[in-house]
């Protein structure tokens, strides 16, 4: 495979989870996106890649409810995301979706448990079950022990896991990952991205990784390259990657027993408190 290949997609041709169409956002006279068309299937991983300010990340906010678009319409299932109110859109984005942000921005004043938990208990599980789902998560993504550790007292890797739990514990429908490796080490960024791919796997959600690191991308099923606001030619923005090591690409699928936006942006107003 040339370094400018493209992943293909096994799902080609599949009916889309989300479905969005002729994106255009302004803010002010800037246009970040100008008319983008992008679909994922179920299950799929999709890599957005683009170097920074290409409005990759503006993307991913607007197919996540974060942003409305200026013009254009994103679909969750036929749902029209874009014409919801914003209570009806944070929601979605508490009980449908979930997110890792490149910083992992847990809330420095719980611990990995309750971190983890937070999303379950904002769509209405107890305490009890929410924490013992949360610990369960924790287990599978090879952090049992760490429950009590708030996050200064993680690694990155480790932050980054408790991330992944806290994105999947409502068993959402799509991933967002803006950059979920930027802050971590090529070898710790490593184990973080199959950890995303195998856990999402694991609970049949779809993945959009954005980032602007071809390793990064070779890791999810299909990529789409952006620049100036448009999806451009594959492998026009930069170079292929080395992704998984040999033999890994389909390994270690999990038990199936969870940037640049704001917590408060994802949870909603009570989100962070």
């Amino acid at each position: 495979m040339s370094d400018t290949t493209p992943v293909t997609s096994a799902w080609a041709g599949a009916v889309p989870r989300l479905a969005a169409r002729g994106l255009v956002h302004r803010f002010g006279d800037t246009s970040a996106l100008a008319g983008v068309d992008v679909d994922l299937a179920d299950g799929e991983s999709l890599a957005v890649m683009g170097p920074s300010g290409s409005g990759k990340s503006t993307l991913l906010h607007v197919l996540a409810g974060i942003l409305v678009p200026t013009s254009g319409t994103v679909a969750l299932r036929g749902l029209e995301v874009q014409a919801l109110s914003e209570k009806e859109r944070s929601l979605l984005r508490r009980r449908r979706y979930g997110f890792v942000f490149q910083l992992g921005q847990l809330l420095s004043e719980l611990s990995a448990l309750e971190n983890v938990a937070l999303p379950a208990m904002l769509t209405g599980a107890s305490r009890a079950d929410a924490q013992a789902s949360a610990g369960q998560w924790l287990a599978a993504l090879g952090l049992a022990g760490a429950e009590g550790r708030r996050p200064g007292e993680l690694s990155g890797g480790q932050a980054q896991r408790v991330a992944v739990a806290r994105a999947l514990i409502t068993r959402p429908e799509v991933v967002f990952a803006d950059e979920p490796t930027g802050s971590l080490d090529q070898a710790t960024g490593h184990d973080v991205m199959q950890v995303l791919r195998d856990a999402t796997r694991a609970v049949g959600a779809s993945l959009v990784v954005v980032t602007h690191d071809a390793d990064v991308a070779a890791w999810c099923d299909r990529r789409i390259d952006v620049r100036d606001g448009r999806v451009v030619a594959p492998g026009s923005t930069t170079g292929g990657g080395a992704g998984p090591r040999p033999g890994e690409r389909d390994a270690g699928v999990l038990p199936a027993h969870l940037g640049a936006a704001r917590v408060a942006d994802v949870f909603g107003a009570g989100g962070a408190r």
